[in-house]
């Protein structure tokens, strides 16, 4: 197992943890709980996403690299929410912000990087 298969593993099994050890709430749309009842959509457009950073991986370098691995964590973290259990869980509420999740800060954080990378590639 390379390096960043066991990082990538070690993101999402943290993420898996948390959720559920930590008591939370049901997110069955999108960020901010927007687009409820698109399941099968957010799975689609999730698998599309993992095969796309997983084809474009050996391309990303240093903060593309870290991107991409983020983002990657993230969507298979919110992935393995959508098919078993039907719905997100959200457990971190910050009061003014809406409730969000470990796989949610990986993919936002992740997305940022790949921006930063190509903006200035």
């Amino acid at each position: 197992m390379d390096k960043s298969a066991f990082y990538l593993f070690i993101l999402i099994t943290l993420d898996q943890i948390v959720k559920y050890i930590t008591p939370g709430s049901k997110n069955y749309g999108a960020a901010f709980g927007i687009l409820q009842g698109y399941r099968i959509l957010f799975i689609i457009v999730g698998i599309i996403v993992v095969f796309l950073v997983v084809y474009y991986r050996n391309r990303l370098e240093n903060i593309g690299l870290y991107g991409g691995l983020l983002l990657l964590s993230g969507t298979i973290g919110n992935l393995i929410d959508r098919i078993f259990l039907g719905y997100v869980r959200d457990f971190i509420d910050l009061g003014f912000w809406p409730s969000f999740n470990l796989a949610d800060s990986y993919s936002t954080i992740g997305a940022i990087l790949l921006v930063i990378y190509f903006w200035k590639k």
